[in-house]
């Protein structure tokens, strides 16, 4: 049975166990042969003690099964290849470690070896090119130490002060060379320099997942192996003045001060050298553009210079990329037209191009491999899988979970656009119910993603801030993905119209997504209509019950409701302003005129609010100010605070209870 075919056969309703069982596969590292795969793999459990991290071989050619490497309780981070293909590092927590450390295995088999021992976790281990040293990063303070501060008291002077669901403190990501021989002692490449004291340096980017916040600065070994090349901000103790950019720097491979290699004025991030050693490439975010655009840049190495534009021209953001092992080709990650697809271009610049035809599913992180070409596949239903691409599609070189999803009904998306108001083509996503029978008439549930710069595709989630497309249709809803003005992957024009338009403009995208399924599709009960959505999503949620009394009941998850509490609350800094169009204190801009609050008198649409306690994005007060005014309003109403959650629902429990509340506050309305 073909994997398009296993999709269609009548089955069970996906549940919420089935998503959060589902084995979790990382990213893969190829061999330096291209024959082989190493992935790190999550066996979820409800009970914490009972997950389990593998780490997996993978046969690039597909000939051989996948073979597990190590498997056991301890946390794993993505593995990296030693230069001569014998051995594998990665980050871990095994027994007696009390943070993460690196190790280092041989890959025919045998016990890991730890290879580090600070107080900090270590992360992001690489392989000096000669083999015999490994670069990874540790939050450390300026004088080396990475010592917790003992104190709960939080001393600032700048900003920033916390981010997502983390505070922060004095300590910043710093890169370490560890010499792999005994009781060699890990090498501060920062320490003590003016660099690692200055207020405004951080690292270059965020990881964040659902229940931890890493600071990082993707550090790269030069292919020389005698500096290193990273990505930081030194100027971000000024995010309330300015939008400072993310540059490149390079640092001796023995310490001292680093030298900034890019330009200043432009933003840079996520540098990667190519594997012949003469080019430094980068995502590029150009002067003055928002953070809607980045393309991908090629510095000439190791005089790096003006860098030349390798997608000048290209209309669609680079979300990620990858390099031919010969350097001609860059291959790019990008949202297309309501498709997470991937492309190619020349690496002297050109036409970009996509790999493969749009169709089902999204792809992502291209890896070239012996022969061909790795990637990353996914569906809506099917969570991330490794993959060997063809010429028009793939053939899956991982099935962790294939028996699973065989089992549920879960029909493919159905895609439609139609032209806005203001004349922008918006793309939408129909999820039908399990069951399904054209005959008869089902609610619609409308499905508000965040951001707002990303967008609704075919693909997976676990969390409960994108929440399941297919589950939230197991109760027998139509689920409608529209994806509203500011979305990414439908042109820049497009990604910015959002700004000085918070709300009111992508609210009607969605109203009007509504009524073309409506119009589309007998089947849908236009008297039974929901609204649900997370952050951004969530805010505009809020936004359409002072404005519309289309709904029958509404959810908002972690959603602002007053511009100007959030201001003085949240994380963030000068690109709210830029969005309002002027200071907080003045009058005008969007401020007041598109803030839910300004419209809570019209509040009069059930409404069920969950956020986390430990939320800094939108600060766990937005929900408390929810409640309260639905309270006064006498508007039907329920409020589930997750104290050790953030931004995110990311422990087992409480996704249980987050679902059966959902489904319960949709079926009480609907």
């Amino acid at each position: 049975m073909t994997e398009a075919q296993a999709s269609q056969v009548a089955g069970r309703p996906v549940t919420q166990e089935d998503i959060w069982l589902m084995h979790r596969v990382g990213n893969p590292a190829a061999s330096p042969d291209g024959r082989w795969l190493a992935v790190a793999v999550i066996e979820p459990a409800y009970d914490p003690a009972g997950q389990v991290t593998a780490l997996w071989m993978v046969a690039a050619d597909g000939k051989t099964p996948p073979r597990c490497l190590a498997r056991g309780p301890a946390p794993l981070g993505a593995p990296a290849w030693s230069p001569d293909g014998t051995r594998l590092a990665f980050a871990s927590r095994r027994a007696g470690d009390s943070v993460m450390q690196v190790y280092v295995m041989p890959v025919a088999g045998g016990e890991p070896e730890r290879v580090t021992s600070g107080e900090g976790a270590a992360r992001y281990p690489k392989w000096r090119p000669d083999g015999r040293a490994i670069l990874y990063e540790a939050d450390c303070a300026a004088d080396g130490s990475q010592t917790a501060p003992k104190s709960s008291a939080r001393i600032f002077e700048e900003m920033p002060v916390r981010f997502w669901n983390k505070w922060l403190d004095e300590r910043r990501p710093h890169p370490l060379v560890v010499e792999l021989r005994p009781g060699a002692a890990p090498l501060d490449l920062l320490k003590g320099t003016a660099f690692a004291r200055a207020p405004g340096f951080r690292g270059g980017a965020f990881r964040q997942t659902e229940l931890d916040t890493t600071e990082t600065l993707a550090a790269q070994w030069a292919p020389d192996g005698g500096s290193v090349v990273f990505a930081a901000q030194i100027g971000a103790d000024s995010m309330m003045h300015i939008e400072s950019e993310t540059s490149l720097f390079q640092v001796s491979a023995t310490g001292g001060e680093p030298r900034m290699i890019s330009d200043p004025t432009e933003g840079f991030a996520e540098p990667q050298f190519s594997r012949t050693g003469d080019a430094l490439y980068a995502i590029r975010k150009p002067p003055g553009a928002g953070q809607t655009a980045a393309q991908l840049a090629r510095f000439a190495w190791p005089k790096a210079g003006k860098p030349a534009i390798v997608t000048e021209g290209w209309d669609r953001l680079v979300a990620g990329f990858s390099i031919s092992t010969d350097g001609r080709t860059a291959y790019l990650d990008a949202l297309d037209d309501g498709f997470a697809r991937v492309f190619r271009v020349p690496t002297a610049g050109g036409k970009v191009e996509p790999l493969l035809p749009t169709g089902r599913g999204a792809y992502r992180t291209v890896t070239p491999i012996d022969g061909g070409l790795a990637a990353i596949f996914e569906r809506a239903i099917q969570p991330p899988e490794i993959v060997r691409l063809t010429g028009d599609g793939h053939v899956p070189l991982t099935t962790f979970n294939a028996a699973r999803i065989a089992e549920i009904d879960a029909p493919d998306p159905q895609h439609f656009w139609f032209t806005s108001a203001e004349g922008f083509r918006i793309h939408n996503m129909l999820i039908l119910p399990p069951g399904f029978d054209p005959k008869m008439k089902y609610p619609l549930v409308a499905l508000i993603h965040g951001g707002p710069a990303t967008a609704y595709t075919d693909a997976f989630n676990y969390s409960a801030y994108w929440f399941h497309k297919h589950l939230l249709a197991t109760p027998g809803y139509v689920v409608l993905c529209t994806n509203y003005k500011g979305s990414l992957g439908l042109g820049q024009a497009f990604a910015e119209a959002i700004e000085r338009d918070v709300l009111r403009g992508p609210c009607k995208d969605v109203l009007a997504g509504i009524d073309e399924a409506i119009r589309l599709h007998p089947f849908i009960d236009k008297d039974r209509l929901a609204a649900v959505g997370g952050s951004y999503g969530g805010y505009m949620v809020n936004w359409l019950n002072g404005t519309t009394k289309r709904f029958k009941c509404l959810v908002t998850h972690v959603g602002p409701i007053n511009n100007e509490a959030q201001y003085g609350t949240n994380d963030g800094g000068m690109e709210r302003e830029k969005r309002m169009g002027v200071p907080i204190w003045e009058k005008g801009g969007q401020w007041n005129d598109q803030s839910p609050i300004r419209y809570a008198g019209n509040f009069s649409t059930p409404t069920l609010i969950t956020h986390g306690e430990r939320d800094f994005r939108v600060p766990v007060g937005e929900g408390y100010t929810n409640f309260k005014i639905l309270k006064r309003r006498q508007v039907p109403t329920k409020f589930i605070v997750f104290q050790d959650e953030g931004h995110f629902i990311g422990r087992a429990e409480n996704t249980r209870v987050f679902w059966r509340e959902v489904k319960a506050w949709l079926a009480r309305f609907l």
